[in-house]
């Protein structure tokens, strides 16, 4: 192949999002708005037939895109260009065709809609993402695994609690995904410069229906309303809050990635793994974590990408300026993108975690001596002996069996060097019974649970209907 093609658009996000921002979604939403501001004018009392728009109609979806390129070679404008394509096939209508409209009326109206359909179907993602995860958390709510802080060993958590963490921060993303849903709008009818001037011309100055205007468009659309003011486009600052949702989104998904390469490098938590794949070309053992991997890559670049809708809508002049154009084509429509390939990936992974419960016992057995000292100080003082020495103590032997650990590459041996201290007259079996994991966990498998059903499935059972999407990722 001759011709670059982008690897964002070939090898990531699903066939729905691709859709949304082709070519064929953007020119046929062209045409329904054309539909919806001539149907809102007539009704508004403007010379137009129904014949026309139902010309319009019969039109809508069979685009004579040759047309349209040839015009546009000619006239070097798309709006125009399609314009007169749909004026060629619409020969009663042409006429009235785009009537008091500019070029936004159909450039920032579709992009608007777009968005709005993008993140529904973000929304329906991130809602599976979320009930895969809840599973493996209510699966593992109470199997205990070595805790860390700043990647060295801590109090121990539980695999499921560790897991309500990833839950929470898509839980907020969801949030905020819902409520920008709740305040997207339309442009609406607005003009040149945003103030209707064309519009109250066509309408003889009649204030009323230039306001009916845009809440008929709005509603033609499946909107609640238009935005109250603008200028010639929408304000955007509405780009940049969609791209500050998706980093958001992306965020979350990086954190996860990390966690799972992190768990992967120890063995005790691995992503999928197909029959047939292959780890590595030189060395045939390894199985990499590519697919966690992959969602750390593309959330970088969303996180990064965020910046150009901010740069965007802190430069536009007055009431527009056309150095938007090229960014915003990139940003927002890669963005979207990018964020539905690490969504597909996500939940790819989290439906096929495998966790290794004897690699992680073993782990965690190795470390908890250390952790469990301080049950072991209180029992010898209960038994009459003294704090202070007995501190002293079980730090020498932590101490020595650290060493014994890190230096020598040996078990940990500090219960038999407590157990040999009769300062502490404890034998290696009740040292041994201190050493329940589970009595280690505190709350986690209660918090597991109480989340699961106070936050979670709630939010699971307000969007069953969204359940069920599942993905299938190309190795």
């Amino acid at each position: 192949m001759k011709n670059y093609n982008s690897p964002l658009s070939e090898r990531y996000p699903s066939k729905e999002m691709k859709y949304l921002f082709s070519p064929e979604m953007k020119f046929r939403t062209w045409r329904k708005l054309w539909i919806a501001l001539a149907e809102a004018e007539k009704e508004l009392g403007l010379d137009i037939t129904q014949e026309q728009i139902d010309e319009l109609k019969a039109h809508a979806d069979d685009i004579n895109y040759d047309v349209a390129r040839e015009r546009e070679a000619i006239v070097r404008h798309d709006v125009m260009s399609h314009v007169y394509a749909y004026g060629v096939q619409c020969p009663k209508a042409k006429g009235i065709i785009h009537l008091g409209a500019t070029s936004c009326y159909v450039g920032d109206n579709t992009d608007l809609i777009i968005m709005t359909e993008g993140l529904r179907l973000i929304r329906a993602k991130l809602i599976n993402v979320i009930s895969q995860l809840s599973q493996f958390a209510d699966k593992y709510k109470a199997l205990p695994t070595l805790g860390f802080t700043h990647f060295q060993p801590a109090q121990p958590t539980t695999v499921g609690k560790r897991a309500t963490l990833w839950i929470q921060d898509l839980i907020m993303d969801l949030s905020d995904v819902e409520y920008l849903l709740s305040t997207l709008r339309l442009l609406g009818s607005k003009g040149t410069t945003g103030t209707q001037a064309s519009f109250l011309e066509l309408f003889d100055g009649d204030r009323e229906k230039v306001k009916r205007l845009d809440q008929l468009i709005a509603e033609k659309m499946g909107y609640e309303g238009c935005y109250p003011v603008s200028g010639q486009t929408y304000s955007r600052k509405v780009d940049s809050r969609v791209l500050n949702v998706l980093s958001g989104i992306a965020q979350s998904a990086h954190k996860f990635s990390n966690d799972i390469r992190l768990l992967q490098h120890l063995k005790e938590v691995e992503e999928p793994f197909e029959k047939n794949q292959i780890g590595s070309s030189a060395m045939a053992y390894k199985r990499n974590p590519m697919r966690s991997e992959r969602i750390a890559a593309l959330a970088n670049y969303v996180m990064s990408d965020a910046m150009n809708p901010a740069l965007t809508a802190a430069t536009q002049w007055f009431e527009r300026t056309l150095d938007d154009s090229a960014n915003k084509r990139l940003s927002m429509s890669e963005g979207f993108l990018a964020v539905d390939g690490i969504l597909e990936l996500y939940i790819n992974v989290a439906s096929g975690l495998v966790v290794y419960p004897k690699v992680i016992e073993a782990r965690l057995m190795s470390e908890l001596p250390f952790m469990a000292t301080e049950n072991i100080l209180m029992d010898a003082v209960k038994a009459g002996g003294d704090r202070q020495e007995l501190h002293e103590r079980i730090r020498t032997h932590s101490m020595a069996a650290g060493k014994v650990v890190k230096e020598e590459g040996k078990d940990n041996d500090l219960l038999d060097r407590i157990a040999a201290d009769p300062a502490f007259n404890m034998s290696r079996q009740q040292l041994e019974s201190l050493m329940k994991p589970e009595n280690f966990v505190g709350c986690a498998p209660a918090q597991t649970e109480e989340f699961l059903e106070q936050i979670v499935r709630p939010v699971l059972a307000k969007n069953k209907e969204l359940l069920g999407i599942t993905a299938e990722i190309s190795v």
